[in-house]
């Protein structure tokens, strides 16, 4: 299900975040589906309860999932995921854009960019 891997340069919570969010998006985890407790999972992946509980904090954060008291986390309603990620989709590309614009590459390059991916989709 979560694969960490040493090699990679992130910290752990961001590749257990980015696990999660994969399998969230991908539909092996149904919204409303309850996650493994941070102590559960933390066993499982042999890590510190810290790690798991930021990567949990994270994803609330950006909408991925909900966390009820007592209860445990579970993975949102797909609306509520979409719109989280959206969002954080503009927000990367503004900031590609302005480090592209930076860069020196010219706006009509930037959108002749954007409109030959939309022609591949």
């Amino acid at each position: 299900m979560i694969r960490l891997n040493s090699h990679d340069p992130r910290p752990i919570y961001e590749q257990i975040m980015e696990n999660l969010r994969r399998l969230i998006v991908s539909g092996a985890m149904a919204p409303g589906e309850k996650l493994p407790s941070v102590r559960e999972l933390a066993i499982q992946l042999a890590i510190n309860p810290n790690t798991i509980q930021r990567a949990y904090r994270e994803l609330e954060n950006e909408g991925y999932i909900v966390t009820l008291p007592g209860k445990g986390s579970f993975v949102a309603r797909i609306a509520a995921v979409e719109q989280s990620r959206i969002r954080a989709l503009w927000q990367q590309l503004d900031a590609a854009a302005e480090e592209l614009r930076f860069a020196g590459v010219s706006e009509d390059e930037l959108l002749m960019h954007i409109r030959k991916g939309e022609q591949h989709d």
